[in-house]
């Protein structure tokens, strides 16, 4: 009967732009039988280029680099680039920044990002959602689930339909004065049903405002 052979480690691609924490990540992960790391980026460009020559399991992201597309954006090129070379596996990319917004979140995912941990994580919860990403399942870290599920069962706010027509304006990059030309109101009105959407939207800027407003499909 012959030996039983080991599992091949998860073989792990880190993308950050900050060399100190590539280092402690390495470090850490260095410490394991069961997990490899077989390349650094330090940009987006890079992770798909080292990517696509070291073929890793794994890509531990990082969401705002300095230089180049951010993790949204080299998330989605990494899986269009294993999806155009059917030969090349599939690598699950695990985000792993310090932003808990819902709105990163969401973009995270959306993206076809398989999980989604932050930095101030212990290093055993990152173990976990490694291993569980190699193996396909979607992990979140918990103060992210707490978040999502929040969002979830927090009803969206009430807006009047003119408020609503505002915002889908607002969202075509339109001023005040071509949205009050396009609704015939006075730009003093716009601004007066702006601020109201604002604090219903616990927001205090237009890019905040149409982000949540889409987050909570409120310009559907």
């Amino acid at each position: 009967m012959s030996p039983s052979r080991s599992p091949q480690p998860v073989r792990i691609l880190l993308c950050d732009d900050h060399a100190v924490v590539r280092a402690g990540l390495h470090a850490l992960l260095s410490n394991r039988d069961d997990m490899k790391v077989v390349g650094e980026a330090a940009s987006g460009e890079e992770a798909v280029a080292v990517a696509a020559r070291v073929h890793p399991d794994v890509i531990l992201m990082d969401l705002q680099l300095d230089a180049g597309p951010d993790g949204i954006a080299t998330t989605r090129k990494l899986l269009a680039q294993a999806a155009a070379a059917p030969e090349m596996p599939t690598p699950r990319v695990l985000v792993l920044t310090m932003f808990d917004t819902h709105a990163d979140i969401t973009r995270a995912i959306k993206a076809g990002a398989t999980g989604y941990l932050l930095k101030a994580d212990n290093p055993q919860a990152l173990y976990d959602a490694i291993n569980a990403a190699a193996a396909g399942r979607t992990t979140l870290s918990g103060p992210v689930t707490d978040l999502v599920l929040s969002h979830l069962h927090t009803p969206p706010p009430a807006l009047s339909e003119r408020e609503r027509h505002i915002l889908r304006q607002l969202a075509e990059g339109h001023t005040n004065r071509e949205i009050a030309r396009a609704l015939f109101l006075s730009e003093t009105t716009v601004k007066s049903h702006l601020s109201r959407i604002f604090n219903k939207l616990n927001v205090q800027t237009r890019t905040a405002a149409v982000t949540k407003a889409a987050e909570q499909r409120l310009l559907d």
